[in-house]
């Protein structure tokens, strides 16, 4: 039954209001005692972590004299002392602050220790750091225990160990993920004695000389360092006791993340840097008291710092950054809502902001490019993949000594400029629809089919190789020969294959046959060392950019991210443009590869490139290769799995060969964990929503400071769910359940901080029935991981002998015979 009405005692007013105001009710004043403003002094010491139950924990205080007894929830009386300021006026409604319990949502502030003065007060004060060391030590055994023993390259090994052979190579390659897990493995390499020179075939025997199992045991560190991560993380939150060991319990016994962790892989550090990120934002959110302090600087850079490293190991680090954005964008919100806060103090937060979370982070991100150029100093497999001027540049690479100015009669090579641009290419086979004549395509590695020479029109003097030099300029109309099938590029008004608005590009007649199709009208644009067009008066190799217009049709020649079938070999479609879109980089080519023995060699301070020009150039290569891997509809991937098929585990991941005589792993999470985290997001909400509707109806479940850390610690846990996860649901590319990998650690501190806020600090709850809920879980956890521990230790022999694994029907876990 609700009261009829609700008694707020603020205290006496003053005889006489200090102001008054026709145009606003009169707001009297709480009393002033100076004994209210003393308050935060004289509050009684907060214990050490070890010394709090459930109750402080949670910092849950008391309600006031009325609320002890009152089970029903209702507010009765209460009386309280509040903070009040006067705002000069800019808010006609006074503020107030509960001092009692002060308003926050993180950990309880407790003032350090006195020095120890014997080794047991030492122990004393350090009681709290037993469990996570513990919990060190029993990871160390689970990330090495057998880590060894499958001696072949293993899943994704196969791509990784094979980048950090390049830095060892110092040969330069092209990924789709920033450079800084690759460096990392080649890092591992050179520590354990690794020369680089193994091809990390899929499936490979390992030879005795390479030390892979330090390799992996150097990734496995990684995978160590998430428990005790995780534990400290539930501490700064403020869950209690039971929570944190849940927490460390659940990092530590998810089947996936340990299978994960063991090989040489780039989702541990992935993993272990998502972690510290969460890890220093609620460190940081827990030193809020004390702004512009040394802690407070420390974490908050420590938290950029760490945004910069795990966007460097792979960009799905963007998504926890994220969390970051959110939150901070929330806190500086407040703040500018605070009307005692000076403007300079509003400056300098936002200030602090920008530079801790965001220009150091890209400071670090730019940092490990440029470390990754200065390694990569050698020519290698990829180099297609960036500009010609950067390639000239590499050890190795013979760009530089071609000649400088290019005229008629050379043979060349013509790259696109558009991001990630390949080679102009043919090859023999002809188009199966169209014109049925030869395909001209765009391919990103050097082969023969990649060459061309510049000729006259078919109505002037054939090149004479005896006459005299004739330079290549601005307006000339050429033919393009192409020099393994003599066909000449060519275009007419066909649609093309696979962008149907634009004309269809062939190899054409010979250096016989031809017409008026074949020409192609050479346009600068500029240079990328001389400037504008009008400073170009001969177009150069590799820094001059062109278009080529077809003259008959006025189309240009353009290759964008329009991928051929596999008739095309999945190669870039070359097609005739109709639109004269001057801006579209994608029409831009420059000569790569210059052979003209008649012109001397050219000058290296013709070639010269910039960090930012290729920085940038890489990164949306990396963007637009990533963007082009979707699933493909001509076979079926067999390890793919799609974003809803995640939290319920509805399909694992067979990461090598399946044979009897082969060690078997199988990417598949502890189900208690993965369940039990979906189940908690949805129950989350559903709790959230009935204590709004309760709020709405003036019920009071928990006082502000409760409350505030119930909705701070579900954020944090929901949104960074949601910013994990709802992105793979909108992305075309192919995904696997390794991705999922991320978002389940949010869940886990949802299921965590659910049963820590309904049982765990449960004023209702016995702790006989929070022993026993407590007992059941870990019971649950304990038992899975050890049911399920083969998939990630290695399963041998025959795996339909292995009864007992297979908990879904869709879990392709058995041979099916």
């Amino acid at each position: 039954m609700r009261p009829s009405q609700v008694t707020l005692h603020i205290g006496t007013p003053p005889e006489s209001s200090p102001r008054t105001s026709s145009d606003f009710e009169e707001v009297p004043y709480p009393a002033t005692d100076n004994s209210h403003w003393a308050a935060p002094s004289r509050r009684e010491e907060e214990l050490p972590l070890h010394y709090m139950n459930e109750d402080t924990a949670r910092r849950r205080v008391p309600r006031g004299p009325g609320a002890s007894g009152n089970s029903s929830g209702h507010i009765h009386s209460s009386e309280k002392e509040y903070e009040v300021y006067d705002d000069g006026g800019k808010d006609v409604y006074t503020k107030m602050k509960d001092l009692k319990s002060p308003m926050g949502s993180g950990r309880m502030r407790r003032p350090p220790p006195p020095p120890p003065t014997t080794v047991g007060e030492f122990f004393q004060q350090n009681l709290e750091h037993i469990p996570p060391v513990v919990y060190t030590l029993l990871s160390c055994w689970t990330r090495f225990h057998k880590i060894g023993h499958a001696n072949v390259v293993v899943w994704d090994e196969a791509h990784f160990g094979k980048f950090g052979s390049y830095y060892l190579k110092r040969q330069f390659y092209f990924d789709v993920h920033p450079p800084l897990g690759k460096m990392l493995v080649g890092l591992s390499g050179l520590l354990a004695g690794y020369d680089g020179h193994f091809d990390f075939t899929s499936g490979a025997t390992y030879p005795e000389n390479i030390p892979y199992v330090a390799m992996r045991v150097m990734m496995a560190l990684f995978g160590v360092a998430m428990v005790p991560l995780g534990w400290y993380t539930a501490v700064e939150l403020g869950m209690s006791w039971r929570a944190c060991h849940l927490v460390a319990l659940m990092v530590l016994l998810d089947v996936a993340w340990l299978c994960i962790s063991r090989f040489i892989l780039l989702d541990s550090m992935l993993l272990f840097f998502t972690f510290t990120t969460v890890f220093c934002l609620t460190k940081f959110h827990n030193q809020q008291y004390q702004s512009f302090s040394f802690d407070w600087w420390l974490w908050l850079a420590l938290t950029g710092a760490s945004i910069g490293c795990v966007t460097s190991i792979k960009w799905v680090g963007l998504f926890v950054t994220a969390v970051v954005g959110v939150y901070t964008i929330e806190d500086l919100w407040g703040k500018f809502g605070d009307l005692r806060m000076s403007v300079r103090d509003q400056c300098r937060h936002w200030g602090a902001r920008i530079a801790c979370l965001i220009v150091l982070p890209i400071v670090l991100y730019m940092t490990f490019f440029k470390i990754h150029f200065m390694i990569l100093s050698h020519s290698g497999p990829d180099d297609a993949k960036m500009s010609s001027l950067f390639q000239a540049n590499l050890i190795g690479n013979t760009f530089s000594e071609n000649p400088l100015e290019v005229a008629y009669g050379s043979q060349v090579t013509l790259k696109n400029m558009g991001w990630a641009g390949g080679l102009l290419h043919s090859h023999v086979q002809a188009y199966p629809v169209g014109s049925l004549q030869q395909q001209v395509t765009c391919y990103h590695y050097k082969d023969e089919n990649n060459d061309w020479v510049i000729l006259p029109r078919w109505d002037e003097e054939p090149y004479n190789p005896e006459g005299p030099i004739k330079f290549l300029h601005d307006g000339d109309v050429i033919r393009l020969s192409h020099m393994p099938t003599k066909r000449n590029l060519h275009s007419h008004p066909l649609p093309a294959p696979v962008s149907k608005l634009n004309f269809e590009v062939s190899g054409y007649g010979d250096d016989k046959i031809g017409d008026l199709q074949d020409y192609w009208v050479v346009e600068v644009v500029d240079d990328l060392q001389r400037g504008s067009k009008s400073h170009v008066d001969k177009i150069h190799a590799m820094s001059t950019r062109l278009r080529f217009r077809h003259q008959a049709l006025g189309c240009y020649l353009r290759a964008g991210n329009e991928i051929l079938p596999q008739w095309g070999f999945k190669q870039i479609e070359v097609s005739c443009d109709k639109e004269n879109n001057t801006g579209d980089i994608y029409t831009y080519w420059n000569v790569e590869t210059h052979i003209n023995e008649r012109l001397p060699p050219g000058n290296t301070e013709f070639y010269r490139t910039s960090f930012l020009r290729d920085f940038w150039h890489l990164n949306v290569a990396m963007m637009t290769t990533n963007n082009a891997l979707v699933p493909d509809p001509d076979k079926e991937d067999v390890l793919a799995s799609k974003p809803l098929d995640w939290p319920w585990m509805h399909l694992g991941l067979r990461m090598c060969g399946w044979g009897d005589n082969q060690t078997k792993y199988y990417l598949l999470g502890t189900p208690v964990i993965w369940w039990g985290g979906t189940l908690s997001l949805f129950v989350a909400s559903v709790t959230i929503v009935f204590y709004l509707i309760r709020m709405q109806r003036k019920y009071v479940d928990m006082d502000t400071r409760e409350w505030d850390h119930f909705v701070y610690v579900s954020k944090i846990a929901m949104l960074g769910w949601l910013f994990h996860f709802i992105p793979f649901l909108i992305m075309g590319r192919v995904t696997y359940v390794h991705h999922y990998l991320p978002t389940l650690y949010f869940s886990v501190l949802m299921a965590a901080h659910l049963l820590d806020h309904l049982v765990f600090t449960s004023k209702r709850l016995t702790d006989r029935t929070k022993w026993i809920v407590f007992g059941v879980t870990t019971f649950a956890i304990i038992s899975t991981f050890w049911w399920f521990k083969g998939v990630a230790f290695g399963i041998d022999g025959p795996i339909n002998k292995h009864w007992g694994l297979k908990w879904r029907s869709s879990w392709n876990i058995y041979e099916e015979h």
